[in-house]
């Protein structure tokens, strides 16, 4: 660790900066308590951050992980208990003494909160701008440096809207360090990120730590990414710590809940069963059939003669890395995008003899599971769900509530239908808008990251409803995704795109063999270190 850095926050300079070699806590929960609307969130929280280390706190969807976090940077006051931040109790600062406090505090959002109008290097300056910290040509310059280590020295200039979701992440990432500050919240910070860029986040945190003599606490659905990062690990189910330890205690710990969480991080979860080497695509017919397919925005051309098949009635998933084209490829299938040269059949029809209408009638017979829940704020749950019959007339009012409680149900969120997105945690929004995306019964149905920002619990429930619905249904998948594991155990047919270009495609296992040292390091990337990179022990016991 480098001690001769200045870790004077830019915000707040004449602080002097929490000691990085002390046995204080920089930041301290005791029995904290934490109620929304009667429903009680925090139950008797207690957790201590030691200087310089990296704590990850792992536990299910709504577990309350985020509300924990807003206690951490000073958002949330508690109901019961106290919070201390930099040893000091928030409930006895003033609201300056609260604001400057918050001010030594980088936090990273699961959603980027990116300003829209302004541009990347805009976003990042912003801080220290608004701050009057610097001068706005050294805050462009401090930006510039930060943006240019997470390898978007080319999107200084574009806006959050043109940026993929492993961009904006990096964006939001450089924010959060630009300040200097003594400790930077991570609220999933890879979720959304492909395996390489995973790792590269990680690596970024770690290498942010140590240069700038940080405290880190990361929020992570991401198993190897905990195991790579960690410190410590802090457990959270039922509202409180239920064990904060060393990653190989965590890891050996007999507790159902935290062996529910950590199963499968292992470096052989990535496998394929005898059945995966059988090729699909023979004799078969097809659900989507791209061919020769090009499309260039400006001087970037995001897709290069890409062709690619999905047969009926199988799960073909595509892979590749983020901003590489996935998701132009599928604007492309839903006929939202004009291919500059190349063609895109569907079900059976060619898209570019299409009328705008029959494109319309097309998409009835698509079901789409965005990667962002993109549900409408303004209706309650099972009014999001039963949306999509009831706007095309496709069952009465009671019909669709039938089937709105019916898929509810099987998706364990029943008691979530009176309440709004708002109101619900993002894992609790994307089950319910994979509920949306399946209660029509379509012919095709595109996923697009089914299981970002999911833990490994919903991801298996996840996993396993794409598969029920494969066999009850007739029904072909498209799965855009990350998660390697789940690639390789749902997938009948799975594809690469790498640089605009589809650079594998085939049976699972031909890909898991591939001699291509692109397709086997993507495929690998978010295993390395699951198990060999462990950081050895630092901490006792401690159960919250």
């Amino acid at each position: 660790m480098n001690s001769k850095h200045d870790r004077s926050n830019l915000l707040v300079p004449d602080v002097d900066p929490f000691p990085i070699d002390t046995d204080e806590p920089i930041i301290e929960l005791r029995d904290v308590h934490k109620s929304f609307e009667g429903e009680e969130v925090l139950r008797g929280l207690s957790l201590s951050i030691r200087p310089g280390d990296i704590t990850v706190i792992i536990g299910a969807s709504g577990s309350g992980k985020s509300v924990l976090i807003r206690h951490m940077n000073g958002l949330h006051l508690p109901d019961k208990g106290e919070v201390f931040l930099f040893g000091e109790p928030v409930t006895e600062m003033s609201q300056p003494e609260l604001v400057r406090a918050r001010k030594r505090i980088g936090t990273l959002f699961q959603n980027y909160a990116l300003f829209d109008s302004m541009t990347t290097l805009e976003n990042v300056a912003f801080p220290l701008i608004e701050n009057s910290a610097m001068s706005i040509e050294e805050a462009e310059e401090r930006a510039t440096g930060l943006l240019s280590e997470l390898g978007l020295e080319h999107a200084l200039q574009q806006f959050p809207a043109t940026l993929s979701g492993g961009m904006k992440k990096r964006v939001s990432l450089a924010r959060a360090l630009v300040t200097n500050p003594e400790v930077v919240l991570f609220d999933e910070p890879t979720t959304g990120l492909d395996p390489v860029m995973m790792e590269f986040v990680d690596e970024m945190i770690e290498d942010a730590v140590d240069r700038y003599q940080l405290t880190s606490v990361i929020i992570s659905h991401d198993m190897a990414s905990t195991f790579r990062l960690a410190d410590t690990i802090a457990v959270l189910h039922g509202g409180r710590i239920i064990s904060h330890d060393s990653p190989a205690a965590i890891r050996e710990n007999e507790d159902p809940n935290i062996k529910s969480l950590v199963r499968g991080v292992r470096k052989d979860d990535i496998a394929v069963d005898s059945a995966s080497d059988i090729d699909q695509t023979e004799g078969a017919e097809f659900a989507v059939v791209v061919d020769d397919l090009d499309k260039t925005f400006g001087s970037n051309e995001v897709l290069k003669k890409a062709s690619l098949r999905a047969p009926f009635n199988k799960i073909t998933v595509l892979i590749g890395a983020s901003g590489e084209g996935k998701s132009v490829l599928m604007k492309h299938l839903l006929g939202l995008m004009e291919p500059d040269s190349g063609s895109v059949e569907v079900l059976g029809r060619d898209l570019s003899t299409l009328s705008e209408r029959q494109l319309r009638e097309l998409r009835t017979e698509i079901g789409m599971l965005f990667q962002h829940a993109a549900l409408f704020d303004s209706m309650n749950v099972e009014e999001n769900v039963a949306f999509p019959l009831i706007e095309r007339q496709l069952a009465s009012r009671d019909e669709a509530m039938e089937r709105v409680e019916e898929i509810l149900e099987k998706l364990d969120i029943a008691d979530l239908r009176k309440r709004n997105p708002s109101e619900i945690s993002s894992g609790q929004q994307k089950r319910v808008s994979l509920a949306r995306a399946l209660i029509t019964e379509p012919k095709l149905i595109i996923y697009d990251e089914p299981t970002t920002g999911q833990d490994p619990m919903m991801t298996r429930q996840v996993e396993e409803m794409i598969r029920e619905v494969q066999e009850r249904f007739d029904v072909t998948s498209l799965v855009i995704s990350h998660d390697m594991s789940l690639t390789f155990r749902i997938a009948d047919h799975v594809a690469m795109l790498s640089k605009g270009e589809i650079i594998a495609e085939g049976p699972p296992a031909s890909l898991l063999e591939s001699d291509n040292d692109d397709v086997q390091h993507f495929i690998f990337a978010s295993q390395v270190g699951a198990t060999e990179s462990i950081k050895p022990d630092s901490l006792g016991s401690d159960a919250g």
